[in-house]
């Protein structure tokens, strides 16, 4: 049976962007956004999608935005998994920020590299033994029977810590971004979406059409 869903619709009109109010630097509006997200408490508000491409295909997942550096934004992940192979045979990503209760989105492409062991290290050990203990018994994005051998070499994990080091397999990455694109929920589907591209190391701004 075919389901209908054109009932169902928002519409928006909390807030508006302006060129002229908008910073040289993107980064400052990003952070902006993002700390209004943090202190309002929304949900998840570091929770971001990434999509990469192998071949063509493109895959998408969530993962959460750990650091925000001078000319980057830093994720962490096992270099293994489906997301870290599909990285380090195409470098080009995307991410998407979505704060509904704002009325607002992030679109941000560009590089992916990995950052230095040094950082991975240092956030590895911040984590809780748990979580330590959870990044090193998976073999993320693997095929397994069951869940049974991975509970298994979690709790044994858990019972020697001794053996809790981070694997070399797994640490941040930090994508350097060259295109932002902010958009603001407006009245009758007459949105607010302001663009940000790097080009001869210098930001330009633009307004796309909703």
């Amino acid at each position: 049976m075919t389901q209908s869903y054109h009932h169902i619709r928002q519409n928006y009109g909390k807030s508006g962007l302006v060129e002229k109010d908008m910073p040289e630097n993107p980064f400052v509006l990003f952070q902006y956004w993002f700390d209004q997200a943090l202190k309002d408490e929304l949900p998840d508000a570091n929770a971001l999608v990434l999509s990469t491409v192998y071949q063509n295909r493109p895959s998408s997942r969530i993962v959460l935005l750990k650091a925000v550096e001078q000319d980057s934004l830093v994720f962490f992940t096992n270099y293994n998994s489906r997301k870290g192979r599909e990285i380090e045979n195409n470098p080009q990503a995307s991410i998407l920020f979505f704060w509904p209760q704002h009325e607002r989105q992030i679109r941000i492409e560009g590089q992916v590299e990995r950052i230095s062991d040094e950082q991975s290290e240092s956030y590895f050990v911040s984590r809780p033994l748990e979580s330590q203990a959870a990044a090193i018994a998976s073999e993320q994005s693997e095929k397994i029977k069951d869940k049974t051998a991975l509970i298994r070499s979690y709790e044994h994990l858990l019972k020697h810590v001794e053996l809790i080091r981070r694997p070399a397999h797994w640490g941040g990455y930090q994508l350097k971004p060259d295109y932002f694109e902010f958009w603001q929920g407006g009245t009758h589907r007459l949105h607010d979406r302001i663009i940000y591209e790097k080009l001869m190391q210098k930001w330009q701004i633009s307004r796309l059409s909703p």
